[in-house]
């Protein structure tokens, strides 16, 4: 695990960057240097391309500069974490209090001695899974596919192919809801099927990984099969989630969607679609309320018919338009 950050100080006290922001720096918080934006459209980041919009956005220059954020925010603030956007939906309503962008900002990754990589939660996961298979190391390749940053996979134990994030974590790095700085062993997680649950009130912000070497560099042609038969079975290319439910055990929950007949259904501009059941797209203005009937109705006629209840694997946050 790399050193901790150096705590946060006013050493280096900046305004807000003021291009991008309606509103002065709102909680009178001195010493940050990424930008904060007021009532940011979230259908602008977030794979569906619905959603009302973020009260506050925050993009930080760096996890000192997130850190000073969460120490001075006030406790009554509510704060919401982000990276690419790829297994949520957004409701109409927006988001109230701040949601902190870390996409392509917290995005370090570095290779360390025995088999590790360090990786900050803003790096894509098509990234991780190249940059391991170019060391000569293997155990990502599965991440190639998986379209957000990593570090919602590790918030919900992203997998496919039958491997799962949470195989390869050493330990991981957090910051608390007063920009305290943790490391963690794995052993502080309950780790489960798309599901992670640890200390409260802590977000992560980096991970270690325990890797294997791949002397012969096979990662590559690895990840190229991957993708070719992940292109060839899912809807890639087109706004969706991801997909929408867990399997559930013993089953797969596109065949049941696809045996119920929901193939090529729609709610208003959302629609099952017509190459993968458990996949939803935005095939003409969608709206939040939209895809959230089509899982609800989705879900009734699975349980009515089948008695099993699929659990959606997309989070929903935020408030319905009123």
């Amino acid at each position: 695990m790399k050193p901790s950050p150096k705590p946060p100080g006013n050493e280096n006290v900046h305004s807000m960057q003021s291009a991008e922001r309606l509103h002065t720096n709102p909680f009178n918080i001195v010493g940050l240097r990424g930008k904060l934006r007021h009532n940011e459209p979230m259908s602008k980041h977030t794979s569906w391309r619905v959603g009302g919009p973020a009260q506050w956005f925050y993009e930080p220059a760096d996890v000192v500069d997130l850190a000073q954020l969460l120490l001075q925010l006030p406790d009554n603030i509510p704060v919401f974490w982000l990276g690419l956007g790829s297994n949520l939906l957004v409701l109409d309503g927006g988001i109230r209090g701040v949601v902190i962008h870390t996409a392509g900002l917290l995005n370090e990754i570095t290779l360390l001695s025995d088999n590790t990589l360090y990786v900050e939660v803003g790096v894509s996961c098509a990234k991780v899974a190249r940059f391991a298979a170019q060391a000569g190391l293997t155990g990502t390749e599965f991440l190639a596919g998986i379209p957000g940053t990593f570090g919602g996979a590790l918030a919900m134990n992203a997998g496919a192919w039958g491997w799962d994030t949470w195989s390869l974590v050493r330990g991981v790095e957090t910051l608390d809801r007063r920009g305290q700085h943790h490391r963690r062993q794995v052993t502080d997680y309950k780790i489960g099927y798309r599901d992670v649950r640890g200390p409260k009130d802590e977000w992560f912000v980096a991970a270690t990984l325990q890797l294997l070497p791949d002397p012969e560099k096979e990662g590559k042609a690895k990840i190229q099969a991957l993708l070719k038969q992940r292109n060839e079975k899912q809807p890639t290319g087109l706004p969706s989630c991801g997909s929408v439910f867990r399997n559930p055990k013993g089953d797969y929950a596109a065949r049941l969607i696809e045996q119920a007949g929901w193939k090529g259904r729609c709610v208003g501009g959302a629609c099952v679609s017509e190459k993968h059941a458990n996949f939803i797209i935005n095939n003409s203005g969608a709206t939040a309320a939209d895809i959230e009937n089509l899982i609800e109705q989705i879900k009734a006629d699975i349980e009515q018919r089948y008695g099993v209840s699929l659990t959606p694997e997309v989070h929903v946050v935020g408030e319905p338009r009123k």
